[in-house]
């Protein structure tokens, strides 16, 4: 068995090796930030099964969520099995799954609305097309540059992300709205999210605008970020298809078990569903 001691040398292969795999800048950087965080746990000791076994152990200690733990996990073990250190790699944590979710993480419908509002009364109509566009398609913040002025004319956008590449509708009260947009900012082709010198406009940057409105929209900051809308667009569109298989292609889901995490419903719906049961008579 290979013997391993974490380096900077090691890293910067790493990371190397994943651009050649095609992985995504975003997953990159995770892969790397939680590599890097174990590295800095260890240093330069000689990892041993039992010191992985402890980091995990470390983690769960500093009340990091089951699902964190197990995502940090697999970039760990991608890592081993990169050093070809097979023998190192740690088990995820079993989780029963849920079959509800907290009321203080979703975004509800009314407070999606209120949140355009805010974006609408601060004369901020680039971000209130955002949030529309997010939760209007189902797409990833980081699919946003596929929207561009070709593709909202034609009504699709043809959306590249993990490997896959799948066709994303633009309905036309949307498409509408884009192209005036466009037109007003003078944007003839291209990505229509741009900043002032032309380029897409970060993640960091629209988190950043989202919580902005957080105050004047009433909403709990902590529902408020643009993973949440694609929920949003997941369970409206459930609540009316109930395809779960059709939805999970819409999202670009690689498995139904992804797409579940979307659509669960929040213990209030839960606890109301049991009480229409009248089983306790």
């Amino acid at each position: 068995m290979n013997e391993l001691i974490i380096t900077e040398v090691a890293l910067d292969a790493f990371k190397k090796h994943l651009h050649m795999e095609e992985k995504s800048e975003n997953t990159i950087e995770k892969y790397m930030r939680d590599t890097k965080a174990f590295w800095q746990y260890v240093g330069t000791q000689v990892v041993t099964k039992e010191l992985a076994i402890a980091y995990k152990e470390n983690l769960l200690s500093n009340e990091y969520a089951v699902r964190s733990v197990n995502s940090m996990i697999a970039s760990l073990n991608s890592f081993f099995t990169f050093v070809d250190c097979e023998h190192l790699k740690i088990k995820t944590i079993k989780e029963q799954r849920q079959i509800f979710c907290s009321e203080e993480k979703e975004l509800t419908r009314e407070e999606y609305t209120r949140l355009l509002n805010a974006a609408e009364s601060k004369g901020n109509k680039r971000l209130n097309l955002i949030l529309q566009t997010i939760c209007g398609t189902g797409i990833r913040v980081s699919e946003l540059k596929f929207i561009t002025v070709e593709a909202v004319k034609k009504g699709e956008a043809f959306v590249f992300c993990k490997g896959k590449r799948r066709s994303v509708f633009i309905v036309k009260a949307l498409q509408k709205k884009l192209l005036r947009f466009a037109t007003e900012q003078k944007i003839e082709s291209g990505c229509i999210f741009i900043t002032r010198t032309g380029i897409p406009l970060s993640r960091t940057n629209i988190w950043r605008d989202m919580k902005n409105l957080c105050k004047d929209a009433n909403v709990n900051p902590d529902k408020v970020f643009p993973h949440n809308l694609r929920h949003l667009f997941a369970r409206v569109f459930y609540g009316i298809e109930k395809d779960i298989a059709k939805l999970a292609d819409i999202l670009g889901h690689s498995s139904i078990n992804t797409t579940r995490i979307y659509i669960i419903s929040t213990g209030t719906e839960h606890r109301q569903r049991m009480e229409n049961m009248r089983l306790v008579i």
